[in-house]
């Protein structure tokens, strides 16, 4: 899907994952920042972890920003039997990713899933002279892990995007990666903290400067003790809930080697600039 005109600055993020408490500080911020739901942007998968997914999926249809489809939308759009997370069977993602999927594949309705059988897979724009897409995981491949340590996947990707500024969610982890005058831009997921010890989640903006366009990377504090009290209340995914609470993942699985080595230890916001051509 192609949106022919957005105003500045752009404010997109991740992962909502039925953490309802944190989409409500979202929109706070958004409103904080004067931007409008016009120029708001997520990158897909509003329905996963955590314990509200009615009311997550509301209020993100209630706002009305532009939402492209994750592989949770996908999958229960199609009433498919899990969430094509991309975990290995046998792990312990694999096993918490049953918990929580059942439990949302029995609470959202029929309208909840046609809402998320319309959503568009991709949205791509033009901002000062640069093209720029918006997908969920990989380019190709919407379950993809693309981890910031994987340069050459990375530089693959943007590659086959044709485009020179790639938005993408997924994995969870907020990071900007540039290849030659191109980047990869992940601003992080809002529903989830990003493995760094710490309980804020990620945003990002996108903002034209003149010359150049700012990529940047944001924090969001969000009541996170009750939304962990909310999944303790309902007795659904434990392991999550801890997460919530103490900033880390309930598993390394799916991380890389040098991803796997940064739990813990807290990330820092960033901002690459990207120039405009002339």
């Amino acid at each position: 899907m192609r949106v022919d005109h957005l105003e500045t600055p752009l404010l997109v993020f991740g992962g909502p994952y039925s953490n309802l408490r944190a989409v409500v500080a979202m929109r706070r911020r958004v409103a904080e920042l004067g931007i409008t739901k016009s120029c708001c942007i997520c990158t897909g998968d509003v329905v996963a972890y955590c314990a509200e997914p009615v009311e997550t999926i509301a209020a993100i249809r209630d706002w009305a920003c532009h939402v492209i489809a994750g592989n949770c939308e996908e999958q229960l759009a199609a009433g498919a039997g899990d969430c094509a997370c991309g975990f290995e069977a046998g792990t312990e993602c694999d096993r918490l990713a049953k918990g929580w999927y059942e439990f949302a594949d029995g609470r959202i309705s029929p309208g909840d899933r046609a809402w998320m059988a319309g959503l568009p897979k991709t949205l791509s724009f033009t901002l000062g002279g640069l093209t720029c897409r918006v997908v969920h995981g990989g380019i190709d491949v919407i379950n993809r892990f693309v981890f910031p340590s994987e340069r050459a996947v990375i530089a693959d990707e943007l590659e086959r995007a044709d485009a020179d500024v790639v938005i993408a969610g997924h994995c969870g982890i907020p990071f900007i990666e540039k290849v030659g005058e191109c980047a990869w831009f992940n601003p992080g997921v809002v529903g989830m903290p990003a493995n760094d010890g710490t309980t804020d989640t990620w945003f990002g903006l996108i903002e034209p400067r003149g010359d150049h366009i700012a990529l940047s990377t944001h924090r969001l504090e969000y009541d996170h003790q009750g939304a962990a009290a909310a999944m303790r209340k309902c007795g659904h995914a434990d392991s999550y809930a801890r997460c919530l609470m103490t900033g880390l993942w309930p598993s390394l699985d799916v991380l890389l080697r040098q991803e796997r080595g940064a739990t813990g230890a807290k990330i820092r916001a960033r901002s690459v600039r990207i120039t405009c051509p002339t």
